[in-house]
């Protein structure tokens, strides 16, 4: 299934056409919900929540997009197309766009905080991407 707002990236060299795996589609999944399952015990760090929300959502939106048929070039774009991959609202990528953003920070410059309502908003985004992927996927 090709839509339109995913054949614009793929002109721009964002995404490109390929096939899923569903090997690779299951890992995704798998990997995807052990991580928003670990990043749900309150007991470890912020940071540490953080880290496992952001990858756990990243892996799971990523399914989301290679279910649809295409690969993104970078790790921002599979956020962004959440509307079309998963029927979220754009309300959604905003937040994980936010924590990419200060994933970022903190990866690359050492610099940034998380906040305890951003991790919150994290959280509840990746368990609305989770939801998309339960029923798109199975």
């Amino acid at each position: 299934m090709t839509l339109p707002e995913l054949e614009n990236l793929v002109g721009s060299g964002q995404l490109k056409r390929a096939a899923p795996s569903a090997a690779e589609l299951a890992g995704l999944v798998r990997a995807g919900e052990a991580r928003l399952r670990d990043a749900q015990v309150a007991g470890l760090s912020p940071e540490g929540r953080f880290d496992l929300a952001y990858n756990a959502a990243h892996a799971l939106a990523l399914a989301l997009l290679w279910h649809q048929g295409y690969r993104a070039e970078n790790r921002y774009i599979v956020f962004q197309v959440l509307p079309q991959t998963g029927g979220l609202p754009l309300a959604t990528a905003r937040i994980l766009i936010k924590a990419h953003e200060v994933r970022n920070k903190l990866e690359y410059e050492g610099e940034g905080e998380v906040g305890d309502r951003l991790l919150k908003e994290l959280l509840a985004a990746t368990e609305a991407v989770a939801q998309a992927v339960r029923v798109r996927l199975k």
